[in-house]
């Protein structure tokens, strides 16, 4: 069964929506900094610790905002996280329920045989590389595109805007730099 893509974004959009007006606006990228910090706090035990005041960190970006970023290190267990991990979980049983990770045509597209062969493992590599540079300019920008695209744009916000168009921006040459042995 394929999912329409129409219907996709629709259903994307009323999860949005109803995170929006039950939770908050959805944002995953600060969640592996969080990530980052627990493990972190493991290796290092003095990396967060707990004042009367609050949660603080020797670590000066889990320090910031009174500390929020190491309480959330500390007590890891939070709608944000969670949130996160389930995405995970989601995407490893969706994939399963396709079938699993295989070479067919319905984890290699086309346009990217005719580009790059076969390889699956070249475009898992392609995919995590270009996962991990989004995930990093991200976290320059103070945000990612689930936050600051798709949670801004619902919310009006001017910046989500000027951010979605600077991700096309970027992207479609991108695409067609990558593509362009496609016929």
């Amino acid at each position: 069964m394929t999912l329409d893509w129409k219907l996709g974004g629709v259903l994307l959009g009323l999860v949005f929506f109803a995170a929006v007006l039950l939770v908050k606006p959805i944002g995953v990228s600060t969640q592996f900094v969080i990530l980052d910090g627990i493990i972190g706090d493991v290796v290092n035990s003095e990396l967060v610790t707990q004042t009367e005041e609050g949660y603080t960190s020797t670590n000066a970006y889990l320090a910031k905002s009174k500390g929020k970023y190491a309480k959330s290190v500390a007590n890891p267990l939070n709608y944000s996280f969670v949130f996160v991990l389930a995405m995970m979980l989601g995407a490893f049983l969706s994939n399963m329920a396709k079938g699993g990770l295989s070479a067919d045509e319905r984890n290699i597209p086309q346009i990217w045989r005719n580009s790059f062969g076969e390889t699956p493992m070249k475009r898992y590599a392609v995919v995590f590389a270009s996962g991990f540079i989004v995930l990093y300019g991200a976290r320059l920008a103070g945000g990612c595109t689930s936050g600051h695209m798709m949670s801004g744009m619902m919310q009006t916000s001017l910046s989500g805007y000027i951010f979605a168009a600077g991700a096309f921006a970027a992207a479609v040459p991108v695409a067609m730099f990558m593509y362009r042995k496609e016929n």
